[in-house]
C-alpha cells in the first residue's frame, strides 16, 4: 500500500458533502496578467519551500508570468499567514503553507489556529511528505531502535531539531517518543533545516526530524544519517530505509502542503488556479522530481483539501491534548 492510500477513501467521502462552483468568466480568461505572488510560512531551502518552487516554476510557465515566492517563517506561521489573509483576494497573492499550519497547536500565536474555509479559500493540494528520522554520527546510532534504547539509558538527554513549534517535524518526535516510552528534547528552529543541520552535524543536536529535500545534501555526503521515515512503508525510492512502523507499528507522520488564496477571492479564479494546479501534478515529470524529494503527489480537489485537513485534526487531537499547557 502506498503512504498515502489510507487518506484517499476518507477524504474522497467527506468531499461529497461540498459543492465547489467555479464558471467561467472573463475575469478568469485573463487571469493573470501580471505576476502572481505565493507567501510561504517556510524557509528558503526547506522540504515545503523546495516543492513550492517546483509548482512555482510549472504554473508560471502555464500563466506565461513570473511567479514569485515570498518566504515568511516564524511565529508558528503566523507572519505568514498574517500577510497572505491580509492580501487584496484577487487571485495576485496566493498561499502555499505546510498543512500542519491548520492544526490547533498549543503555544502559537494568539491569532492561531487557522480554519479553513473559514481564514482562506482551499485551491487544491500538491503533495504529501512522510517526514525523515536522521542523526549525528556523533551519537553513535545507526538504526531508530538503537536510537530508542540510548535514549532510555539518558532520559531527557538527546535533543531533536525541528522547524518550529507545533509543525509536522515537531509533532513526528514527540509522537516517536511517547509511543517509544523515551523522553526527547525538542529545539525548535525558525530559519529552516539549514540552520538546524549545522548544529546537529556538529553534534551539538542528536536528531533532526524533517521532509528529505531539507536534508538530501546532508544525507547523500554522510554528514548525518538517515535512520527511518514517518510512512506506514518503505518508500519505493529509498528501499532500504525502514520506516518507523517496523519498530513502532501504526506509526506514520507525514507532512502534506497545499495551495490556498484569501477569502473572498472569485470562485472563477480560484477554480483556474486549482485547474492548472492539476495539470501540473498530472505531468510525469514532475511526480518523479518530486519522488526524488522523498514527496508523493496527492491532488485534491478544494473540497477535498477541506476534508482531508479535518481528518488530520482528529488523528493529531490526542497528542496536541498532551502538549497543551495545563490551565
Amino acid at each position: 500500500m502506498q503512504p498515502w492510500a489510507l487518506w484517499r477513501g476518507t477524504t474522497l467521502c467527506a468531499a461529497l458533502a461540498f459543492s465547489i462552483v467555479a464558471p467561467p468568466s472573463a475575469q478568469a480568461q485573463s487571469y493573470p496578467d501580471r505576476p502572481v505572488k505565493i507567501i510561504s510560512d517556510s524557509a528558503p531551502g526547506s522540504a515545503v519551500d523546495s516543492v513550492l518552487r517546483i509548482m512555482g516554476d510549472r504554473l508560471g510557465h502555464i500563466w506565461g508570468q513570473q511567479v514569485v515566492i515570498v518566504n515568511q517563517p516564524g511565529a508558528g506561521g503566523a507572519i505568514s499567514a498574517r500577510a497572505a489573509a491580509g492580501a487584496e483576494p484577487d487571485g495576485y497573492t496566493l498561499f502555499m503553507p505546510a498543512l500542519s499550519l491548520f492544526l490547533d497547536v498549543p503555544g502559537k500565536a494568539a491569532n492561531l489556529p487557522l480554519e479553513l474555509p473559514r481564514d482562506f479559500v482551499p485551491i487544491g493540494s500538491v503533495i504529501v511528505q512522510p517526514m525523515f528520522v536522521a542523526v549525528t554520527p556523533a551519537l553513535g546510532v545507526s538504526t531508530l531502535p538503537e536510537l530508542i534504547a540510548l535514549a532510555k539509558s539518558r532520559p531527557g538527554e538527546i535533543s531533536f531539531a525541528a522547524t518550529g513549534v507545533g509543525r509536522i517535524t515537531h509533532l513526528t518526535g514527540e509522537l516517536i517518543a511517547r509511543r517509544a516510552g523515551i523522553k526527547l528534547v525538542l529545539v525548535p528552529y525558525s530559519g529552516g533545516p539549514s540552520q538546524a543541520l549545522n548544529d546537529v552535524i556538529a553534534g551539538r543536536i542528536g536528531v533532526i526530524i524533517e521532509g528529505y529535500p531539507g536534508l538530501a545534501g546532508a544525507i547523500q555526503g554522510g554528514a548525518i544519517k538517515a535512520i527511518a521515515v514517518g510512512s506506514t512503508q518503505r518508500l519505493p525510492d529509498f528501499p532500504a530505509l525502514p520506516a518507523v512502523a517496523e519498530t513502532l507499528p501504526g506509526f506514520e507522520a507525514v507532512g502534506w502542503q497545499g495551495l490556498a488564496a484569501p477569502v473572498h477571492t472569485p470562485d472563477s479564479i480560484v477554480g483556474k488556479v486549482a485547474d492548472d494546479l492539476r495539470k501540473v501534478l498530472d505531468a510525469p515529470e514532475v511526480k518523479k522530481q518530486l519522488a526524488l524529494r522523498g514527496g508523493y503527489v496527492q491532488p485534491m480537489t478544494p473540497a477535498e483539501v477541506i476534508a482531508f485537513v479535518h481528518a488530520q485534526q482528529q488523528l493529531w487531537n490526542p497528542l496536541l491534548q498532551e502538549l497543551a499547557p495545563a490551565k
